[in-house]
């Protein structure tokens, strides 16, 4: 019997839009594979914190550096995906509010990025990926068969930001994480390499009045039409 083909699916768009939930079910779904790529970046943007090495962009070489020597390791959890660098579960950490505002600097390196994607690319490479960030359908994989661009609200996105940072005991007001998250949707936007834009042939998808299992189904439908019609051309 032949083996089923699978796809490659690039989930982009803003922070908070819910990329890694959907992406993480929609991957459980289709039985695929699933890459937390903003995990990638945040794992960076811990060490460099913790090592005391300043995020700037002056300082992109010796973060860069940085990025090569960590062993960042995704695996499959309970609750989602287990982020672990040099063998230590840093899952929690790397959402802590400090963390998420070096982020942006950090996703902005050039040299980091090419450090990062080329591991996303490998992890690609046999198919049957589902794979979230914010230049996955521009320039990790460019070729991925369904390509998706979540977005919502920055009111929505932040409300849910807000909820999940209450669950861990922050400080921060929702009007900080308002400005927090247009911040970053700016940062994302106008950076020179790989920036926040929806490639061409992307399917939009607003999830400000949907739920999350609207969303999931929605993509899945999407992607068995896709799987479907490359049964028919074989």
């Amino acid at each position: 019997m032949a083996q089923t083909a699978k796809i490659n699916v690039a989930i982009d768009g803003p922070a908070g839009a819910g990329k890694s939930t959907v992406a993480r079910r929609v991957a459980a779904e289709l039985k695929y594979i699933y890459i937390d790529t903003g995990a990638m970046y945040r794992a960076v943007a811990l060490e460099a914190m913790r090592q005391h090495i300043p995020v700037t962009e002056d300082n992109r070489h010796q973060i860069a550096q940085l990025a090569e020597r960590l062993n960042i390791e995704l695996e499959p959890g309970g609750e989602g995906t287990i982020v672990r660098v040099n063998g230590e579960d840093v899952t929690g950490k790397i959402r802590e509010p400090q963390v998420s505002r070096l982020v942006p600097i950090v996703a902005a390196i050039g040299e980091v990025r090419s450090v990062l994607v080329q591991h996303q690319r490998k992890l690609a490479a046999g198919k049957g990926v589902v794979m979230d960030g914010r230049d996955i359908g521009t320039h990790v994989i460019p070729a991925a068969e369904v390509k998706i661009f979540l977005t919502a609200s920055v009111e929505e996105r932040a409300r849910r930001r807000y909820a999940e940072l209450l669950r861990q005991g922050t400080d921060l007001t929702y009007e900080q994480v308002v400005q927090d998250m247009a911040e970053r949707d700016r940062i994302d936007s106008e950076r020179e390499i790989a920036p926040l834009v929806k490639a061409p042939d992307a399917i939009l998808v607003d999830s400000t009045e949907l739920t999350i299992d609207q969303v999931v189904s929605r993509i899945v439908s999407i992607c068995r039409d896709v799987l479907e019609l490359g049964e028919h051309d074989r």
